[in-house]
């Protein structure tokens, strides 16, 4: 609980309690808010269940175990994390890139390293799709892939929005149950398309490029003026590949392998840039967490900056290429891209797995989150 909560930790035990220590009987160790400590243990004794309190955590970086009123041990919980995390770190060298787990290693070290913070330029309470969501609703298709697994939350995000999220296979598209003239919006979701093999994004995209109707139908729908699309993990390697179809994306770079050559699942921190993307209207400046689920994400270079949307930072607010703070290896952290007239959005985190407040445990009284914020832009902005 000390290395995860970066504390220190201050224990106090009698004699006895020492070797209890050691003891391999059914045991438990809770933390719980000093308010909360009389209830805790008037529960457990009405539950007939023994408890002592055995010590709390403190500012610091420092262990310290009494006996009796006499220090038995000190160390400092750096030290400690780092004899516990060692044989892992071995282990990664060995199965991953020894350089990335290098990197992660060695964060240990930075002691006065800030954890996950939130910075944002809005307002969180404010809902700027509010004036229209007693309106009609605009419909947006959710498009997923075979494997793909990501539509429900993404459907919910958009629905949450005010639009009417519509189900939308490409087997639909691919027989004409469905065309996308029917559409506002189209996004395209994450997930493990065609068993997520390497290069799966480049299939899904090809799929369009390689059939005339939809390619025709793509095209004319991305020329659209009143027309927008958002691409997500496993979509935004898709929609990276149709790059010459979409206005103003030309120069929208290949997503590739994770520089830790393994799969990513993590909660990580970006910044929201200044870009043209409808969908980060007045989020330019924004820091927060941001959930990463993805094995082929590194962007080696991008052609402008200017069309960056999103990067990935370390906790002290800073552009990073450190892994895993950057789970990629992204050149300059970037994360996410949108095209130049900003009705089109590509990024490889995925905002829709963190859109409810109850998915974040600092919005305790907000019913959204910050990343909601984006599906409400795209609302406005088709008005």
């Amino acid at each position: 609980m000390a290395f995860a909560g970066r504390l220190g930790l201050e224990i106090e035990l009698s004699s006895a309690g020492l070797a209890s220590l050691f003891s391999e009987e059914l045991g438990a160790v809770v933390q719980v808010a000093t308010k909360d400590l009389a209830e805790l243990l008037a529960r457990m004794n009405h539950a007939g269940i023994a408890a002592q309190v055995i010590g709390r955590s403190v500012p610091g970086n420092e262990v310290v175990i009494r006996s009796g009123g006499e220090i038995a041990y000190r160390n400092s919980r750096t030290a400690l994390q780092t004899m516990w995390a060692e044989t892992s770190f071995h282990i990664q060298s060995l199965r991953d890139n020894p350089e990335c787990a290098l990197q992660e290693f060695s964060l240990l070290q930075d002691v006065e390293r800030p954890g996950l913070s939130v910075n944002v330029p809005f307002d969180l309470a404010e809902r700027v799709s509010a004036p229209f969501m007693h309106t009609a609703r605009p419909r947006v298709a959710i498009l997923r892939e075979q494997g793909v697994n990501g539509q429900v939350e993404m459907a919910a995000a958009f629905d949450r929005a005010g639009f009417a999220a519509v189900d939308v296979h490409m087997s639909d598209l691919l027989s004409g149950r469905v065309e996308l003239p029917e559409f506002k919006g189209v996004a395209t979701c994450g997930g493990f398309s065609y068993g997520d093999v390497l290069g799966a994004g480049s299939g899904w995209a090809k799929t369009i490029l390689f059939n005339d109707r939809l390619k025709q139908m793509f095209t004319a729908f991305f020329e659209r003026t009143d027309s927008f699309a958002l691409g997500v993990c496993n979509g935004c390697q898709m929609m990276a590949q149709l790059r010459d179809i979409i206005p103003g994306a030309a120069n929208w770079p290949h997503f590739a392998r994770n520089v830790s050559t393994r799969f990513e699942a993590r909660l990580c921190m970006v910044e929201i840039q200044e870009s043209p993307s409808l969908f980060f209207d007045g989020m330019a400046g924004a820091r927060m967490p941001i959930v990463v689920a993805h094995g082929e994400g590194h962007v080696s270079g991008v052609a402008s900056d200017a069309l960056v949307g999103l990067r990935y930072i370390d906790t002290y607010s800073k552009v990073t290429e450190q892994y895993p703070l950057n789970p990629s290896g992204s050149v300059q952290g970037v994360a996410g891209l949108s095209s130049a007239d900003g009705r089109a959005l590509i990024v490889m985190p995925h905002p829709e797995r963190v859109f409810l407040g109850v998915q974040h445990t600092w919005t305790r009284e907000l019913k959204d989150s910050p990343w909601q914020r984006m599906f409400d832009n795209a609302r406005k902005w088709v008005g």
